[in-house]
């Protein structure tokens, strides 16, 4: 049986005692060993010490090369922004690198949602706002060229690929300074409980090291390093 008791405990386990790291070597150990998306999606603000722990709202961008009609200039990006639940992320993927896919007040349409951060596959615009609203953003980088009459939200809730990683809604998504890794629903449980123990081993090893044990040694009695 899992330690929480509800999926607000267990975001709050994950958001306060995991990171990417020791994530992604349980997942390794179990078989999952490409749920980490590309290194080129960094943190927005990289001082920012938040662990962003959420549910995926996946959003699919598509390239165009004309003006689309301005009752929707966007496509169904709006309407994906408002159908954002509390603890979710928007991660939006799918077009060039031509334009940015995210903005200040996008951010404060998700934020008012309750969504707890964004993954853009591509650039965003809008930094210093960004940054200053304390909104966790990863992205590949920035660029102030807007979308509209170039690029367009396609669907959203679809399946999406990510550098490899196929990501469904509702997967759980955990993103830090290190990357950004992807927990299919299945298994989530098993992953989360091994990395809880595991994160807590390391902690014990940092003093033991911390008081002089030698490395090799640690290595032996704790089985991490």
């Amino acid at each position: 049986m899992p330690e929480w008791k509800s999926e607000q405990e267990m975001l709050a386990l994950a958001r306060e005692h995991l990171y990417t790291a020791v994530i992604g070597d349980i997942c390794d150990s179990v078989g999952l060993r490409n749920q980490f998306l590309p290194a080129t999606l960094q943190p927005l603000d990289r001082s920012l010490r938040t662990v962003l722990v959420g549910r995926v709202l996946t959003v699919t961008e598509q390239d165009i090369t004309e003006i689309p009609d301005e009752s929707r200039p966007w496509g169904l990006m709006l309407r994906a922004l408002d159908s954002l639940k509390p603890d979710e992320i928007y991660l939006c993927s799918g077009a060039s690198c031509e334009y940015a896919l995210f903005g200040e007040l996008m951010t404060m349409a998700a934020r008012s949602r309750g969504a707890v951060g964004a993954v853009c596959d591509g650039f965003v615009r809008d930094t210093h706002q960004i940054v200053d609203a304390k909104f966790p953003v990863f992205c590949q980088g920035t660029y102030g060229r807007d979308q509209r009459g170039r690029g367009m939200v396609t669907d959203f809730g679809a399946p999406l690929t990510v550098g490899g990683v196929t990501v469904e809604r509702g997967d759980l998504l955990i993103g830090d300074i290190d990357g950004i890794i992807v927990l299919p629903k299945v298994a989530e449980e098993e992953v989360l409980t091994l990395a809880l123990a595991k994160a807590r081993t390391e902690s014990e090893v940092r003093v033991a090291i911390a008081n002089g044990m030698l490395a090799e040694e640690a290595f032996a009695r704790y089985g991490v390093l």
